[in-house]
């Protein structure tokens, strides 16, 4: 059985937890930081885990990550 391929896109942006969450980095912290007020980057900080919608999509390009 051949080994099978993950989307390098995919790989870059998530990571599975050990509970089979799918984590992800925070979006809107970039660029553009003047803008935003002090109390929203404090809120961004960190790290995301996907909604379980979200998740089920993303799995399919990670075929181990299961």
């Amino acid at each position: 059985m051949p080994k099978l391929k993950t989307k390098s896109g995919a790989k870059k942006r998530f990571r599975v937890t050990s509970k089979g969450r799918v984590r992800v980095k925070q979006s809107g912290k970039s660029h553009g930081m003047i803008k935003k007020s002090p109390k929203q980057i404090r809120n961004l900080r960190g790290n995301k885990t996907l909604a379980k919608a979200d998740e089920r999509l993303v799995k399919q390009y990670l075929p181990y990550a299961r």
